[in-house]
């Protein structure tokens, strides 16, 4: 249901070098890049993550209790996924496991801040 999900950055080309690296171990690439905006995506026409200065101006900022979940679906890719955004830079917002049922997730914090799940449900 969801097409796009964007995060507020401060710094467009260092938000860019963080989720290029990261999100290639997804295999998603740059779809959309313009002065303010990049976007990734795995496939054509598939929902896309992006970061974004915003429009208004002013500094991102964070928004408490706003998180952007991202499917990975494979435990191990969400482990290896969560030690690469701590390698590159990011904070550790909880520690990858199962978190009931069939939920298994990771949480980071991005250089910016933003609160990203990695997660399979």
């Amino acid at each position: 249901m969801i097409l796009y999900t964007t995060l507020g950055t401060n710094d467009i080309e260092r938000a860019g070098r963080f989720y290029d690296d990261l999100l290639a171990g997804m295999g998603a690439t740059r779809v959309m890049e313009l002065e303010r905006l990049i976007g990734w995506s795995t496939a054509q026409g598939a929902p896309m993550f992006s970061v974004i200065k915003p429009f208004d101006g002013q500094p991102a900022t964070v928004g408490n209790g706003v998180m952007v979940a991202i499917h990975v679906g494979d435990p191990t890719r969400i482990d290896a996924l969560h030690a690469r955004a701590l390698a590159l830079g990011g904070t550790d917002a909880g520690a990858p496991g199962p978190r009931g049922g069939t939920f298994y997730g990771a949480y980071f914090r991005d250089l910016d801040g933003n609160k990203v799940a990695l997660v399979r449900m």
